[in-house]
This record gives structure tokens, C-alpha cells and sequence, in this order.
């Protein structure tokens, strides 16, 4: 099985998506999912969605994409974080089925 590639946006690219990313991968291997986690700007999102599997941000998204987009507030309000943990899943498991 293929490493599912995953970018991890923030606006700024920085402090909020380090929480995040902790919080992603920490899902990804309580569920044996074999990732590749990038941080990027929202801005780069755009550029880099061709070498990815999946989007996972915590900002607004400025625009559609070819690739599935998960919005992760919930990774930083600690709101609806079950939620989200779900929907990231399903998106990989479709990914995985490809």
C-alpha cells in the first residue's frame, strides 16, 4: 500500500498547523495508515495538490480543489474533533480503495 500524501495547511504555515499535525499524525497511526504529512501555506496549495492525496487545513479554503479538503478547526477548539477524525478517515479509505 501506497503512503497516502497528505498536505497540512495553515494560513501562515507554522504554529497551528504543528498542533494539528501532531494531532493528525497521531490519528494516522492509532489506525495504521501509512502517511506522508507535508506542511505548507494555504497559498502553496494550489501548486502542490498534483503530488497529494489530501488536503487538511485550519483556515478558510480561498478556492476549490482537485483533491479532497478536510477543514481541521476542530484540531484547535477541541470542538467537533471526533467528527473530523472521521471524515479524514473516510477520505483515506476511499484514496486507499483507488
Amino acid at each position: 500500500v501506497m503512503a497516502v500524501r497528505v498536505l497540512v495547511a495553515c494560513g501562515a504555515g507554522i504554529a497551528t498547523s504543528t498542533v494539528v499535525m501532531k494531532k493528525i499524525e497521531d490519528l494516522f497511526k492509532r489506525n495504521n495508515i501509512d502517511a506522508q504529512f507535508i506542511q505548507i501555506k494555504i497559498a502553496e496549495a494550489a501548486s502542490k495538490q498534483d503530488n497529494a492525496d489530501l488536503l487538511i487545513t485550519t483556515t478558510m479554503l480561498p478556492t476549490e480543489y482537485r483533491i479532497p479538503a478536510v477543514k481541521a478547526m476542530a484540531f484547535l477548539t477541541g470542538i467537533g474533533e471526533d467528527k473530523v477524525e472521521a471524515q479524514i478517515l473516510e477520505e483515506v479509505a476511499k484514496i486507499q480503495a483507488k
